[in-house]
């Protein structure tokens, strides 16, 4: 399964990591030098999850970011799962015309 998060769809990204050589010249240096540069990766910190939404009175397992634990923690399960198209809307009761008598 690919690293990426169901709700705000991060994912592993890439990047270079700078190996550096010499003194700063802040510190009275002649300054730094790049002496090299190697590719790496930025990894997503990715939870499973098993989150009731008493909306649809039920569990919902997903594998999600540490950022979307905080989203879901704010706007609700229900609202977020949604909005991600992880579930489908609660079909609710139509209610009954107030009758005239």
């Amino acid at each position: 399964m690919s690293r990426v998060c169901q709700i705000t769809g991060k994912k592993t990204t890439t990047g270079l990591k700078y190996a550096r050589r010499g003194v700063p010249k802040s510190k009275g240096g002649v300054g730094l030098r790049t002496t090299g540069k190697t590719k790496r990766q930025f990894k997503v910190n990715l939870q499973w999850k098993s989150i009731w939404v008493p909306e649809i009175n039920r569990k919902v397992r997903v594998r999600l970011s540490t950022r979307a634990l905080r989203t879901i923690t704010k706007n609700g399960a229900y609202v977020t799962l949604l909005k991600a198209g992880i579930i489908k809307p609660v079909k609710g009761k139509k209610k009954a015309a107030p009758s005239e008598s």
